[in-house]
């Protein structure tokens, strides 16, 4: 705030509207929003204390603004060109050209349906909504699951069935052949811990429990990772407090009185 001051004492008489112009033009903006993402971080930040006014403003602007942006970029990237412009041709800028869309009436059909979504609202309407629902899953579903099989399930169950490199003759093949028995162990383990049909004792309940082992490797090693995503988030956060908002030079400082001591 320290430009804005100064720019302030420059312009005593001059109009407010004059000064806050002079601000933006002259680089303020940049300083005006860093200030602006310090508070809201630090407000954010105040929960680790305990819940307060002061999180819940942040928590709720953060909803507010990305609720917003979200809708602007379904309005003008979705509904605007692909519902409203093949609906009523005559609002598309490019009517009349070849560019221009054409008029389109199956476009009521998912209309339609997009309102059954909204009878929620309307009390004993409900139902409607059910309508709508049952064809987005089993649309969704149709879509998704031959990729979900084509780019996931089919390629791990190939790489599972490929022969596995007996042969060592240096670190690099014995490294390899270790991978492909701790994949063979992991992936026939888990199987067998997910197979019901049989009791779980003796021979198999020794496999069943490898598998134990193995899923709480995978999803440890998930949980890790989602870890690491979120401090590399709070890392950020704090390099941009210290160094953007406080600045380095006082930063410095104050780690050369904790050196110095």
């Amino acid at each position: 705030m320290t430009h804005l001051a100064i720019i302030l004492l420059q312009n005593d008489l001059a109009p407010w509207q004059e000064v806050m112009s002079t601000f933006l033009t002259e680089g303020g903006m940049p300083v005006l929003g860093t200030w602006i993402a310090a508070g809201l971080t630090l407000c954010m930040l105040s929960f680790v204390y305990k819940d307060n006014p002061f999180f819940r403003f942040g928590e709720h602007l953060y909803l507010g603004i990305s609720a917003a942006y979200v809708m602007t970029i379904y309005w003008f990237n979705f509904l605007k060109p692909k519902f409203v412009y093949p609906l009523i041709p005559v609002l598309d800028p490019h009517y009349g050209t070849p560019e221009g869309t054409s008029l389109n009436l199956w476009i009521i059909v998912p209309g339609i349906l997009g309102v059954f979504i909204l009878m929620r609202l309307i009390p004993g309407q409900g139902w409607f909504s059910r309508i709508t629902f049952a064809f987005y899953i089993g649309g969704f579903t149709g879509v998704a699951l031959p990729r979900i099989f084509a780019g996931f399930l089919l390629p791990q169950f190939f790489a599972t069935m490929e022969a596995i490199p007996w042969r060592v003759n240096s670190i690099d093949s014995a490294v390899l052949l270790l991978n492909s028995l701790i994949l063979f162990i992991g992936a026939l383990s888990v199987l067998v811990y997910f197979f019901f049909s049989m009791e779980h004792r003796g021979f198999i309940g020794r496999v069943s429990r490898v598998g134990i082992y193995m899923l709480m490797i995978a999803f440890g090693a998930s949980f890790g990772y989602t870890i690491m995503a979120r401090v590399s988030l709070l890392i950020g956060r704090m390099q941009f407090l210290m160094f953007d908002w406080i600045g380095e030079e006082i930063v410095a400082r104050i780690a050369s009185l904790f050196h110095g001591g």
